[in-house]
């Protein structure tokens, strides 16, 4: 396996700047996920090191290599596609070792390479099928077979989940997981699915325009987000958020209503701020998780505008700070439409952002 180094990196369609100047190191064995909204530039950045676009500026370094102008095939490097990109006519074997056999590799060593890929994968029973006798999943595994065969440097995943239903990509996710573990391979994985970045990745890229972000663990990007954006990006279901003016010690939104400045921040009188709360820090009372951190707990009646059970918990929708907001309700109850119920913020666990800049106050 290798680093992976990104400086500067570039990529212009004509007058189109899909990726502006980004800086990235993978280190060997490492898993990271590029994430961010359609357009981000992640794609075409995987597709960069991939060596399938060329690089406008910047350079790229696997190892201690610059393959800025290598073709693919020089670059020791495996790409597993979202649409599988199976040869139909080909048997599961064949289809994963024909890169070994276009390579000049021996039948032996071709039968070898394969096998081991498909005990790996358990996908030894399917050998002698063609891909139209394969479901999704399978399809997928043989897919990550041929891209093992090659014993590549770096793995390069392209959303390779979005085609599955939700249960088989839980599947396919834990799979994955157990792969990385076992071969302790450099990988890069697109997705426009943060569940999956979370649950795979140990580090998160997240990109807006063709720049990053903020690159983190997942604690980090999730608990201590960079900007406003990736605290609305990452989460299920989103950050809460509402614009307010720090007047007297105090949050004023635009609605009237008013909530102490959060403990941990010192904020300038007259700023503009965004206060954000996750779902998880706005529940009815008696069903929530205080924090540790001092209970800095805000509590008023708010009326329920929908309801959305979950089994084990419910999503409430209110509304706050002339925003809709979304609230757990952990040990739920039925809740009807226009109930009051006595909501609690957790302000200890409040994040503050610049109104204009989008960037978070927290030092």
């Amino acid at each position: 396996m290798a680093t992976l180094t990104l400086s500067t990196l570039d990529k212009k369609y004509g007058g189109f700047h899909a990726v502006k100047g980004i800086d990235l190191e993978v280190a060997d064995g490492e898993f990271v996920a590029l994430v961010g909204p359609s357009g981000c530039g992640k794609s075409t950045t995987l597709r960069m090191i991939a060596g399938l676009e060329d690089i406008s500026g910047g350079e790229l370094r696997i190892g201690e290599r610059v393959v800025n102008d290598l073709p693919p095939r020089d670059r020791n490097i495996s790409m597993v596609f979202q649409s599988y990109a199976l040869y139909p006519h080909m048997t599961v074997a064949e289809n994963m070792g024909f890169s070994l056999k276009i390579a000049g590799r021996d039948a032996a060593t071709i039968d070898t390479a394969v096998k081991e890929a498909a005990r790996i994968l358990d996908i030894e029973l399917l050998l002698e099928r063609r891909p139209a006798q394969l479901s999704g999943g399978q399809r997928q595994r043989v897919a990550m077979g041929r891209a093992i065969v090659r014993d590549p440097d770096v793995f390069l995943f392209d959303e390779p989940l979005s085609n599955l239903d939700a249960k088989l990509r839980g599947q396919m996710r834990t799979e994955i997981k157990q792969l990385h573990a076992r071969l302790g391979s450099t990988v890069v994985y697109v997705t426009h699915d943060q569940i999956e970045a979370m649950t795979l990745a140990d580090r998160i890229v997240i990109m807006r325009g063709g720049v990053i972000e903020q690159v983190g663990t997942p604690d980090e990007v999730f608990n201590r987000p960079a900007s406003r954006f990736v605290a609305s990006f990452i989460g299920s279901p989103p950050m809460n958020m509402a614009e307010a003016t720090v007047t007297r010690g105090a949050l004023h939104f635009d609605d009237g209503t008013e909530v102490p400045v959060p403990p941990t921040f010192t904020v300038a009188e007259g700023r503009r701020v965004v206060l954000g709360l996750r779902p998880d820090d706005v529940y009815p009372e008696g069903h929530g998780i205080h924090s540790e951190s001092g209970h800095a707990v805000d509590s008023r009646e708010l009326p329920v505008k929908l309801s959305e059970p979950l089994g084990n918990e419910t999503l409430l929708f209110t509304e706050f700070g002339g925003e809709n907001w979304t609230a757990r309700m952990l040990n739920p109850r039925v809740v009807k439409r226009g109930e009051v119920l006595r909501f609690h913020l957790d302000l200890s666990r409040a994040h503050l952002f610049d109104a204009e800049t989008g960037l978070t106050l927290r030092g």
